[in-house]
């Protein structure tokens, strides 16, 4: 995940590392952020950096892609990712070059992290990339009317792009045995419960963390 401020206002600088708190809003596809996908927000050098961060991509074979790619006109904190510190430090380079041409900001500040075990999974695009994971599914079961929104912590079994639907089955989870069952496995009944959900009817997938 990239984010990226200029950190210039009115006429003063930072050092490029200035920690801000974010007001803390639930995550939306293609958000920029947790939810992945693109978001230049109009600032004048947005495409230019998005086309850096692509290039500095191709020199890793096709290792790692772009989850999430955001720009900002304030101020944000950046730690750096050890997992990913030659991207990072190579993709620095790249724009402390195009920003000694005066072809973007000088003093841009950079976030790079990998998306987060809480990040909201695509529908249909990350599902059978997680298949073999418990995921909690947030559905509805009439798209037509204002019904209440359920959830559930499933395993994917299959997925059928073509007519646009997937079927579930109850993970082997906690949340899902028997309290009183003193850590016995799901029932046979639960075992052998299936939930087929158009991909219209999903609101959120996440992956299941238990603790």
């Amino acid at each position: 995940m990239l984010t990226f401020t200029d950190e210039t206002s009115e006429g003063e600088t930072t050092d490029g590392w200035e920690e801000e708190e974010e007001e803390e809003v639930e995550p939306e596809i293609g958000d920029g952020g947790d939810g992945g996908g693109i978001v230049l927000q109009n600032v004048p050098w947005g495409e230019q950096v998005l086309s850096i961060a692509r290039e500095v991509l191709l020199q890793f074979g096709g290792d790692m892609e772009l989850f999430s790619f955001k720009t900002t006109p304030r101020g944000y904190g950046c730690p750096s990712m050890e997992e990913i510190e030659r991207y990072n430090l190579e993709y620095k380079k790249k724009l402390d070059e195009m920003g000694a041409l005066g072809e973007i900001p000088h003093n841009l500040a950079i976030e790079v992290s990998s998306p987060g075990a809480e990040r909201l999974l695509k529908v249909p695009d990350d599902l059978d990339r997680f298949k073999d994971m418990p995921m909690r599914v947030s559905y509805v079961e009439d798209v037509e009317t204002q019904c209440l929104e359920k959830d559930g912590v499933f395993m994917l079994e299959s997925i059928k792009k073509e007519s646009a639907n997937c079927v579930w089955k109850l993970a082997n989870v906690r949340e899902n045995r028997d309290p009183l069952g003193k850590g016995r496995p799901l029932s046979r009944k639960q075992k052998d419960w299936r939930l087929k959900l158009p991909f219209e009817m999903f609101r959120r997938v996440t992956l299941y963390l238990e603790y």
